[in-house]
């Protein structure tokens, strides 16, 4: 059923207020959902830096969005790769540098059902490393600036959270055994949405609560992340998909992340906010299904502490 708290459209950008002044740090915008929340922020006079991989990508992604909103349009890019945990350290220090102030982090970058096992520079499984490990690093290290700044951490998840077993298998993290495209795309997804349950555990337990932590997903969207990672038969299968009713456009998925990122109104920590329609791939979007195995506690908290020793960050919470 819709959630209908933001009326029978859902939310909207036609809700958001002026936002000069605030800096939107996103990763993975140099296309697809993450360029369309861009160009949603920078619409209402936010400051945009991405972190991307590409820097001929990021270059022309930049390009664009100047000359759509002028020359002067507050948005730059650095460089990052999230599969490298010493390009995320690199980037999130010149982050810090560079940014004084962070209003949201918007953890949207992601690779997906990728064909083959392959390993990150660092050893990990190339969807654990990427979507998972890197932003753990990247969130941790910017902390105390969201924090001086009072702002949120969105992390962008997937409705593939259900796919797969549901769980973490921390004695094959690598899928040394019985790899899987989807299932390892799904895993990932899991783990990132128990990163952000379990830090809104620990702030919480801390006292420390100047910083939201949201969870979303985009629903399904047209965008080239199949397309850019995923096998033969899954191009396939998402270009078949892109012919019916059950895709929506990059822009309408960006909706979820901008609204975790800037609606002031959003007050459950665990919830995950998307889409409401059909099966939650489309529609309204508002405050979406939760399963109960994203919130197993002692999973959350034995992953937390398998993160901080895989990536050598420790968060001090």
């Amino acid at each position: 059923m819709a959630d209908l708290t933001f009326g029978p459209r859902g939310w909207t950008p036609e809700r958001l207020d002026a936002l000069t002044g605030k800096t939107h740090v996103i990763t993975g915008a140099n296309a697809g959902v993450g360029f369309q929340a861009a160009r949603i922020l920078l619409g209402k006079g936010a400051e945009v830096v991405m972190l991307n991989r590409s820097a001929e990508k990021s270059a022309a992604a930049v390009q664009e969005l100047k000359q759509e909103f002028g020359a002067a349009t507050p948005v730059r890019f650095i460089r990052m790769d999230l599969a490298e945990q010493a390009s995320v350290r690199k980037a999130a220090e010149e982050v810090l540098q560079t940014t004084p102030r962070i209003d949201a982090l918007i953890c949207n970058a992601v690779i997906a059902q990728v064909p083959t096992r392959k390993l990150t520079p660092d050893g990990f499984e190339s969807q654990l490393g990427t979507n998972h490990y890197g932003h753990f690093t990247l969130c941790g290290m910017r902390f105390e600036r969201i924090e001086a700044s009072r702002g949120r951490i969105v992390v962008v998840a997937s409705l593939g959270y259900n796919m797969g077993l549901r769980t973490i298998r921390f004695d094959d993290m690598n899928w040394d055994q019985g790899y899987g495209a989807n299932a390892a795309y799904s895993r990932s997804k899991l783990a990132q949405m128990m990163f952000a349950y379990e830090l809104r555990d620990r702030l919480a337990a801390a006292g420390r609560t100047g910083v939201k932590v949201f969870v979303c997903h985009p629903g399904s969207s047209a965008t080239s992340l199949i397309a850019t990672s995923g096998s033969r038969t899954m191009r396939l299968i998402w270009w078949l998909m892109t012919k019916t009713p059950m895709v929506q456009t990059a822009e309408q998925g960006a909706y979820p992340e901008v609204m975790c990122a800037t609606e002031e109104a959003l007050t459950e920590a665990r919830a995950l906010y998307g889409p409401t329609g059909t099966r939650e791939f489309v529609g309204p979007v508002g405050r979406g299904t939760l399963n109960a195995h994203a919130l197993d506690k002692p999973v959350m908290v034995r992953l937390w502490e398998r993160s901080e020793k895989d990536t050598g960050f420790s968060w001090g919470l």
